[in-house]
């Protein structure tokens, strides 16, 4: 687990956006008692792909509905496999 601050290097963004991109429901990092956020490497995954999806041109809403396809994808292949 990490601190927003060690996280924000790791992806190479500032901890201002990582704020409006856990309001926006693109990354839901844990939270110490105290109130801190902790982002585990799932999170940091998740933080390269916004970074590579805002290269690529998409705005805030547009990386929300392509992470949640690509969720939704995952799951569906996981059902096959399952299946299979």
């Amino acid at each position: 687990m990490f601190a927003i601050s060690v996280a924000a290097q790791m992806v190479s963004m500032e901890i201002q956006n990582l704020r409006v991109y856990e309001r926006r429901g693109l990354v839901a990092p844990d939270r110490t008692p105290g109130g801190s956020r902790l982002y585990s490497p799932d999170d940091i995954d998740r933080l390269h792909r916004v970074r590579e999806l805002l290269a690529e041109g998409l705005n805030l809403a547009g990386i929300a509905r392509v992470i949640s396809l690509e969720d939704r994808v995952r799951v569906l292949e996981e059902r096959l496999r399952r299946r299979g």
